[in-house]
């Protein structure tokens, strides 16, 4: 015997509120087979429902796009940060640049390596470092380091921070976005529950095979399992056989 089930997606929870309403709206109350207490609820939630799926559609689709430019401003960033850095070890290693001048960088222990630079908060740290500290070492009377300068660095860096901080608040966007189409996927489902619970009762008195084609007319799902399919399908060429 095929068994009810439950929509699992939100593609199949509007199609089954959708399909109440419609009822709703083409049946009078005394032939529904649902009460107007569910209907009432299904006419109040709905909108709200669909409301929560465009926003969270939108946030989403939002935030994907803007992720191509912010990635390209991370690796940009990255790349001006790492030059700088190497342009400033070439100097030291020509002797052109005191290599003591590492300390105002925080990069004495890494010497003539590149420190991790492998996720935005290295860049964060990094872009940060190599600005406050190009920034001493000239107030100390330094000649600055060129091809990039720190000011190129800070153009990259400074991009790379508001599309750092806007991506951000587009991935809490979508985040609450989510969360509250989550609750609302449960308030469906309890409705979606009530609902069928409702229908099925209101043909239980008639055979079991039109009680389910009854219930089919509102939106009702009955799946058979897979054993049951074999059976079918043995019966099923069985017949075309005799014939």
């Amino acid at each position: 015997m095929p068994y009810r089930r439950l929509p699992n997606t939100d593609k199949a929870r509007l199609k089954a509120l959708n399909i109440a309403l419609s009822k709703g709206k083409d049946l009078p109350p005394f032939k529904l087979a649902f009460s107007q207490k569910i209907n009432q609820k299904i006419q109040n939630f709905l909108s709200c429902y669909e409301n929560a799926m465009s926003f969270y559609q939108h946030a989403y689709s939002v935030q994907t796009k803007m992720n191509c430019e912010y990635v390209s401003s991370l690796k940009k960033a990255r790349m001006y940060i790492s030059h700088f850095i190497q342009v400033l070890n070439m100097a030291i290693n020509r002797g052109e640049i005191q290599s003591s001048a590492r300390k105002y960088f925080g990069l004495v222990k890494y010497e003539s390596r590149i420190p991790p630079l492998n996720t935005e908060v290295d860049v964060i740290k990094w872009g940060e470092l190599l600005i406050n500290g190009e920034a001493k070492r000239l107030l100390d009377g330094n000649s600055p380091v060129t091809n990039p300068t720190i000011a190129i660095v800070k153009v990259r860096y400074e991009k790379f921070l508001e599309k750092y901080h806007y991506q951000k608040t587009l991935q809490k966007n979508t985040s609450r976005a989510w969360e509250k189409l989550s609750d609302l996927r449960k308030e469906a489902d309890k409705i979606i529950l009530q609902l069928w619970n409702e229908v099925e009762e209101s043909f239980k008195d008639l055979p079991d095979e039109l009680k389910r084609e009854k219930a089919k007319e509102y939106g009702l799902v009955y799946v058979y399992r897979k054993n049951e399919l074999s059976n079918i399908s043995l019966f099923n060429a069985r017949q075309t056989g005799a014939g």
